[in-house]
């Protein structure tokens, strides 16, 4: 029998998928590629935002397309919110939330067995079971991830759920409240991807900072031992809280490898506890921040407990370690009652902050938030005019930030970059023709890298090579391989 899986949104998602695409393959089962017949299709959606919803919507219906006669599958954020909309479109036969995902093998199964379960599907014939959210409190396990599509990076799935509510996200109500993984199982899972060959582990989450903070607030903790310089744990000292729980007992494990933090949601942490994490060896000069916004009143009106000066207050603390330290984040365009100041507030953030990468939305209504019912919604012309004012703002700052790293080249300073692929590029610069084939990868600090096969050799894909930049190219830098 052959699966396939298409999957939106998100890491957590993207790693959901792999983890279950191994235990259909621990069964037998033969996974393929998407556009391939299979005998069924898993949808794993996303409903962060209405194009999310579409999108899903869209490959449901694709893939029944592909084959008539397949089981389809749905799972995931999506599913949670909306099981009405999904049932209803035609060649679903199987929807599940997000925590089933461990036991959705089973239901197909059992579908192919009986197609028709009396028992279990409702009037329409679709199998359904969606968990309310009073009873979305358990970490649904799904076993350890051994290998990836990615050869080179493996996410490690450490935490589940949200309990922010910030006013316009839906995720805790398709997610839950917050729980953790068991420490032991993300250590014997890094483990095993380790003696794989995986050269960088993301420690991914919904709310990676809540790992292990089931009733405590992270926000308001005093955090200890936070001076410069202090030297990285090799045990898991039983004083840490947090993700930083994760991080230390992960960095403690040998092998050739480097860890990455999908996000550190600024809501939860201060500018004491990003500094505790300097003391990892292993732990890339990266963080993903989400600020949402530079104003301080569209950040109370969408329940951020922080405020502008506290967020640039943890940027600060992170340049101050090291000037070029990656931040990216997310910002949200045409949030209810968001002026024009407003916006102006989160041009002049991205540009103080240097992001490496600023993720833009344009706000999208979502059941059950209270954003939804706020007044003074923001028009989508006026939405769709910010962003492409903000995406121009933000390839400035990306590149404010490239040159600050060439500087620091000038001086000495090198880099180092995991070489993931090989593309041709598409415009030249530094010595680089069109169509010259190219190694490509990420620093520790998240820049795109881009170095010329010839004289290296494509035997460095896979492995880690220390570079010096040279020139801003294409969305990343050109470098040189230092001998």
């Amino acid at each position: 029998m052959k699966v396939a899986f298409h999957t939106l949104g998100c890491k957590v998602n993207q790693y959901e998928s792999e983890a279950m695409a191994q235990m259909f393959r621990s069964r037998g089962w033969e996974t393929v590629d998407e556009r391939e017949f299979a005998d069924v299709y898993v949808i794993n959606t996303c409903t962060v935002t209405a194009i999310a919803d579409k999108k899903s919507r869209q490959y449901i219906r694709r893939m029944k397309k592909i084959n008539p006669d397949s089981i389809i599958a749905v799972t995931g954020c999506y599913a949670q919110i909306s099981p009405d909309e999904v049932t209803a479109i035609k060649g679903v036969d199987i929807v599940t939330g997000t925590n089933e995902k461990s036991t959705l093998i089973d239901y197909i199964e059992e579908t192919i067995r009986h197609r028709t379960d009396d028992g279990a599907a409702d009037s329409n014939g679709v199998f359904e079971r969606i968990h309310p959210y009073e009873e979305l409190g358990v970490f649904d396990e799904m076993g350890r991830v051994t290998s990836t599509e990615n050869r080179t990076r493996a996410y490690i799935k450490v935490q589940e759920g949200c309990n922010r509510f910030c006013s316009y996200c839906v995720i805790p109500y398709a997610r839950g409240p917050v729980r953790s993984r068991a420490l032991e199982d993300i250590v014997e899972e890094a483990r095993a991807l380790i003696a794989a060959g995986y050269k960088e582990l993301v420690l991914t989450g919904i709310n990676t900072a809540m790992y292990g903070m089931e009733g405590r607030d992270l926000y308001a903790a005093k955090a200890t031992d936070t001076e410069d310089g202090a030297p990285a744990p090799t045990t898991v000292d039983d004083g840490l809280y947090g993700i930083e729980k994760a991080i230390a007992a992960v960095n403690a494990l040998t092998g050739e490898f480097r860890i990455r933090l999908s996000s550190l949601e600024p809501a939860v942490v201060n500018a004491d506890y990003v500094k505790r994490l300097f003391r990892y060896d292993k732990l890339c000069h990266h963080l993903h921040m989400s600020a949402q916004s530079g104003s301080d009143k569209v950040l109370k009106s969408m329940n951020r407990p922080y405020d502008r000066s506290q967020y640039v207050e943890m940027v600060d603390a992170l340049y101050q370690f090291d000037p070029c330290y990656g931040i990216s984040t997310d910002i949200i365009v045409g949030f209810p009652g968001e002026k024009d100041r407003d916006f102006e507030d989160s041009c002049r953030l991205v540009k103080e902050c240097s992001f490496c990468k600023t993720h833009i939305f344009r706000y999208s209504k979502r059941p059950k938030t209270k954003a939804a019912e706020m007044k003074e919604q923001v028009s989508p012309q006026v939405k769709q005019k910010r962003s492409d004012e903000l995406q121009k703002v933000s390839s400035e700052a990306a590149k404010v930030f490239f040159e600050r790293n060439i500087a620091a080249a000038e001086v000495g300073r090198t880099e180092t970059v995991l070489f993931e692929e090989i593309v041709s590029a598409n415009e030249e610069g530094s010595g680089i023709m069109k169509g010259d084939k190219l190694l490509t990868g990420y620093t520790g600090n998240y820049i795109r890298v881009y170095v010329p096969t010839r004289g290296i050799g494509e035997e460095q894909l896979g492995a880690f090579a220390k570079v010096r930049f040279d020139v801003v190219f294409q969305d990343g830098i050109a470098a040189s391989v230092v001998q």
